[in-house]
């Protein structure tokens, strides 16, 4: 699909609440809306999570972001191998869900190379023929089980998530950024391998519990989730590097240079903002558009 395409789907979508899980509108959440200042009279809104009529052109464009949320992790260097995976709930059969194909580096995914499988992970037709990691649906299978909430989850072996894992226990508070994961970021504080077994999945889904947008895998690494891809691209890497900050800190600190840590009251306070599901699908919309540029919307088609 051509970048003006997209443009045209783009303006076709209701901006109103997402249709599925209750969102609220974007019009009228007044704590999204109070992240920026438009015009006097009220008219300039932030636009937000746009909904769709027609469930076929929703999939387009959760291809299509779930595209460029690959690209964003090429680009930071989020790749090893052939680990790392997100998955997204199909719109139009939701018990299907989408993952990208094994093997394949983040930077060259465009939404065609996209694989659609079933609830058992068998690779199905509408998307990609091409082989699933194995691991990667154990984990991002039982995840969509537990949490019928979460549309997207990702998971690869970023360099300061998996060092800071080894730890097992949660960042600090350190900035506000961090506190995009107050109160909300589980510990998975075992390991038990590669992740080939139904039983390992259900315990990740576990330590993620009932409301945790993240959750820090022992000795393995991170894994974000949210209501849309770009939510979950979002707050990957922004505790990715949280992660990196947290490390940091803890070698100032290991040198005698105390930390500050935010307090609770304070940290809720930027929480309850930045945990809004229309901010986090907003603050990845400057990547999405960086990189439909920077691939002349070859991510797209």
């Amino acid at each position: 699909m051509s970048t003006s395409t997209t443009t045209q789907t783009d303006h076709s979508v209701r901006l109103a609440a997402a249709e599925d899980h209750h969102i609220p509108s974007a019009a009228t959440d007044s704590k999204f809306q109070s992240v920026a200042r438009g015009d006097r009279a009220g008219t300039l809104k932030l636009r937000g999570i746009p909904t769709f009529s027609d469930a076929h052109a929703k999939r387009q464009w959760v291809r299509e972001h779930m595209a460029a949320a690959f690209r964003f992790f090429g680009k930071q260097g989020y790749g090893e191998g052939v680990s790392g995976h997100i998955s997204v709930r199909d719109p139009v059969l939701k018990d299907h869900f989408w993952m990208n194909p094994f093997a394949k580096h983040f930077s060259t995914i465009k939404a065609s190379d996209l694989v659609l499988v079933d609830s058992e992970g068998y690779v199905t037709e509408g998307g990609a023929q091409l082989p699933i990691n194995e691991a990667g649906f154990m984990i991002h299978s039982e995840i969509h089980k537990a949490r019928p909430d979460v549309i997207s989850a990702a998971h690869t072996h970023s360099v300061y998530g998996k060092t800071w894992s080894a730890f097992g226990k949660p960042i600090e508070m350190l900035s506000q950024d961090a506190c995009n994961f107050h109160g909300r970021l589980g510990i998975y504080d075992d390991h038990a391998g590669i992740a080939l077994s139904q039983e390992e999945g259900r315990q990740i889904a576990q330590a993620l519990g009932k409301e945790n947008i993240a959750c820090i895998l022992q000795n393995h690494g991170l894994l974000t989730v949210g209501q849309t891809v770009d939510e979950a691209a979002f707050l990957f890497s922004s505790l990715e590097n949280a992660c990196h900050s947290q490390l940091l800190a803890e070698a100032a600190a290991a040198n005698g240079v105390p930390k500050k840590i935010i307090k609770d009251d304070v940290a809720q306070y930027t929480a309850d903002t930045a945990q809004n599901p229309h901010n986090l699908y907003t603050e990845f919309q400057p990547e999405f558009e960086l990189i439909v540029e920077e691939t002349n919307g070859r991510v797209l088609q």
